[in-house]
């Protein structure tokens, strides 16, 4: 390590998620953040890959809160670095119904103001990977709600994330994009 800054550009608050796609196993390429299954908002889940066993249990334990996000009017997508067959050796270990998309490229993760992270070995996977990120994309496009993490083990604790959508979703509490002060 030479002690240089490392600086990567973050998506803010209340500002347009890009436009980028990513591909599904079928091969059908989906737009993260446009939502579908009639929601309006989407929460996009950047994981690391199959060789993260904290995703694998992340992405699982997100399933429970599928139809409760779903009844909320927010849709899950999941996207890695992952090749279409890592995904698929990954979906051993997954029980997940909600979308799992592969192939997000370093440009599209530098986009996302992700950090990334080369292998320890090849052993652990064979390419550079995002560490996790989550981004709810609310009915106008906008970042509702970003969480950038740069390692596995700090990530929303997702009964406290769902409570908390249902709680800004709701119109009684007029809940502002939080983090815009300049």
């Amino acid at each position: 390590m030479s002690g240089e800054s490392i600086y990567t550009n973050k998506l803010h608050p209340g500002s347009g998620f890009p436009t980028m796609s990513a591909t599904l196993l079928d091969g059908k390429q989906v737009t993260l953040g446009k939502p579908a299954n009639e929601a309006d908002w989407q929460l996009v889940v950047v994981y690391r890959g199959r060789h993260c066993p904290l995703c694998t249990r992340y992405l699982n334990n997100l399933e429970q809160f599928k139809d409760e996000l779903l009844n909320t009017g927010v849709d899950i997508i999941a996207v890695s670095g992952d090749s279409k067959a890592q995904l698929q050796d990954h979906l051993v270990q997954l029980d997940v119904s909600f979308p799992l998309a592969y192939g997000l490229t370093l440009e599209q993760m530098e986009e996302l103001g992700v950090y990334i992270s080369d292998p320890r070995s090849p052993q652990e996977t064979d390419h550079s990977f995002a560490e996790p990120a989550l981004f709810v994309i609310n009915a106008e496009g906008k970042i509702q709600v970003v969480d950038i993490s740069n390692n596995p083990f700090v990530r929303p604790e997702l009964s406290a994330l769902v409570s908390g959508l249902k709680w800004i979703r709701d119109p009684q509490n007029n809940y502002p994009i939080r983090g815009m002060h300049r």
